[in-house]
């Protein structure tokens, strides 16, 4: 459990003793002790951090978040050409995120903005969020934590120059939102559209160990967009 659930749970189900002491014998007391602590279950469950198991090996790039790929592009930046894989997070998946790889942090920078529904192309660049790089002993890795329409806060508990191990957890995003993650181009794609995965245990793809790519900058992560798989219905 992520410690902001029991914030949230806690409170909530003190509010709905305070409820139930003031208004016992009235006929409405029930109901109105009921929301509270229904948003105490959903606050509870909605902030579950359960275990995962870690894929070993080298070179493997596990997802940073659970959620849906909503995209697949191939994109061209600064450093050459990129790869760009969205992960979306509805309101029902785990929202703590985890490092795609080890290595050490080169960037974390943080971005206020709109919030956008994630599943818009546009709030990978307007909506609130945080960018986080990781320089590995096989490539750098950019990641980036994006609040959607319900989201309203993006937590990272990690800063530049520290190390992060490969699944480790490293943050939140709280409610709906977005994590994109922009690789190597010759990194070995082991998902597809539409494919379900799990922060920290799904592998997103294989990195083959020839040469860490320079570091990804800021306006590396979204430019020309090359070879796009995004699905027809996405908003």
């Amino acid at each position: 459990m992520v410690r902001d659930g029991y914030y949230y749970g806690v409170s909530l189900l003190v509010i709905a003793a305070l409820i139930r002491y003031f208004t016992a014998g009235q006929a409405i007391s029930p109901l109105l002790v009921l929301i509270p602590v229904l948003l105490a279950a959903f606050f509870l469950w909605f902030f579950r951090d359960p275990e995962r198991t870690i894929p070993q090996g080298p070179g493997m790039v596990v997802s940073p978040a659970d959620g849906k790929v909503t995209e697949i592009a191939s994109i061209v930046t600064p450093e050459g050409p990129r790869t760009r894989i969205s992960v979306f997070l509805s309101v029902f998946n785990v929202h703590v995120n985890r490092s795609p790889i080890e290595g050490i942090l080169t960037e974390v920078t943080y971005k206020k903005g709109e919030y956008l529904n994630a599943l818009n192309p546009a709030s990978a660049e307007r909506n609130e969020q945080n960018l986080v790089v990781v320089a590995g002993e096989h490539a750098t890795i950019a990641f980036k934590q994006i609040a959607g329409l319900l989201a309203r806060r993006i937590v990272f508990n990690y800063k530049q120059g520290d190390r992060v191990e490969r699944g480790q957890r490293v943050g939140l995003i709280k409610f709906g939102s977005r994590v994109d993650i922009v690789l190597p181009a010759d990194a070995n794609i082991r998902v597809t559209l539409g494919d379900k995965v799990s922060g920290g245990s799904s592998i997103l793809a294989d990195i083959l160990p020839v040469h860490a790519d320079p570091v990804l900058n800021r306006g590396s992560l979204y430019p020309q967009i090359l070879d796009p798989q995004i699905p027809e219905d996405r908003g």
